[in-house]
């Protein structure tokens, strides 16, 4: 991967929409997009999980692109 940018937040929104259509299908995005505004969402439980098995390190480096 190259040197990270700084995208836009027009960039950012395209970028995820994105890939959220070449991960889920174009309708599997908009039922994940639909979810995000019905339900209350815990970020912190969902970070917990994303990092529970990754060094500080490790999580600093894929910030970073690395």
């Amino acid at each position: 991967m190259g040197k990270t940018e700084i995208l836009s937040d027009a960039e950012l929104r395209i970028n995820g929409i994105d890939a959220l259509n070449k991960a889920l299908g174009v309708s599997g995005a908009y039922r994940f997009l639909a979810l995000l505004h019905k339900e209350p969402t815990d970020y912190v439980e969902i970070s917990r999980k994303l990092y529970e098995k990754q060094s500080i390190d490790e999580i600093v480096e894929r910030m970073k692109g690395k």
